[in-house]
C-alpha cells in the first residue's frame, strides 16, 4: 500500500531562515527514504509565478490591501490545484516555504481585513486546504530584520520593507494563529545553526513520519 503523502508548511517572519530550511528539511527528509517536493508562495506552478512578480515588485503602495489578498489567494488556487493536491495523492511529500497562514499574518497585520475574510477568500480559491503540519520559525524579529536587510540589500520586496510597525503587527498574528491552532501548527526556535533548526523542524513532524 502507497504511504499517504503529507503536506508540511513552514511559516515565519522576515529573515527567520524559512528559505534555508525548507531546502535543510527537504533533504533530511529525502535520506529517511520519502519523495519530497519542494514549492514557496507565492508561487509553485507557472500561474502562481506569474502573480508572484506582480505581488512582489512595485512600490509598497502598489495594491491595496484587499487587491493583495485576492491577488495571493489566486496564486494559492492555482499553485494547490496543480502542484500540491497532484504530489500529495501520488503519496508524495510536499515542502512548503508559506503558506495561508502567512496571508492570515500579513493581509490581516493592518486590520483592514480579519482573518474570517482572509479564510473566505481561501475557502473559495483552494477549497479551504489546510496543511497536515505548520512549522512557524521563531526568531527575534529584530535580528530577523537585520538578516533580511544583509541578505537582499537594496533588492528587497515590497512586503519585505514594510515598517516595524508592521511586521510587529504580523509576528503578532502568527504567534495568536499558533496558539489557537495547537494541533497543526507547532512553533520552533529558529536559532542557533542551520542544523540545529533542522532537528527541531524534524522532531516537530515526528508524530507524522512513517
Amino acid at each position: 500500500m502507497r504511504a499517504p503523502g503529507r503536506f508540511i508548511t513552514l511559516e515565519g517572519g522576515e529573515g527567520v531562515g524559512k528559505s534555508t530550511q525548507a531546502g535543510l528539511l527537504t533533504q533530511a527528509l529525502r535520506t529517511q527514504g520519502l519523495d519530497v517536493v519542494q514549492t514557496r508562495e507565492p508561487g509553485g506552478s507557472a500561474g502562481a509565478e506569474a502573480i508572484r512578480d506582480l505581488l512582489l515588485t512595485g512600490a509598497g503602495d502598489r495594491w491595496s490591501t484587499r487587491a493583495e489578498a485576492l491577488l495571493f489567494a489566486a496564486a494559492r488556487g492555482d499553485h494547490v490545484a496543480r502542484t500540491i493536491l497532484p504530489a500529495v495523492a501520488a503519496g508524495q511529500w510536499i515542502v512548503c516555504d508559506r503558506f495561508i497562514d502567512s496571508s492570515r499574518a500579513y493581509q490581516s497585520a493592518t486590520g483592514e481585513l480579519s482573518d474570517a475574510e482572509i479564510l473566505s477568500l481561501h475557502a473559495v480559491g483552494s477549497a479551504g486546504l489546510m496543511p497536515d503540519r505548520t512549522l512557524l520559525l521563531a526568531f527575534d524579529q529584530a535580528e530577523g530584520a537585520e538578516r533580511a536587510r544583509a541578505r537582499d540589500g537594496d533588492a528587497g520586496d515590497r512586503i519585505g520593507d514594510r515598517d516595524t510597525t508592521f511586521h510587529t503587527g504580523v509576528s503578532d498574528r502568527f504567534a495568536a494563529i499558533a496558539a489557537a491552532e495547537p494541533a497543526r501548527v507547532r512553533t520552533v526556535d529558529a536559532s542557533g545553526s542551520p542544523e540545529q533548526v533542522t532537528s527541531r523542524l524534524l522532531a516537530a513532524l515526528a508524530d507524522l513520519l512513517p
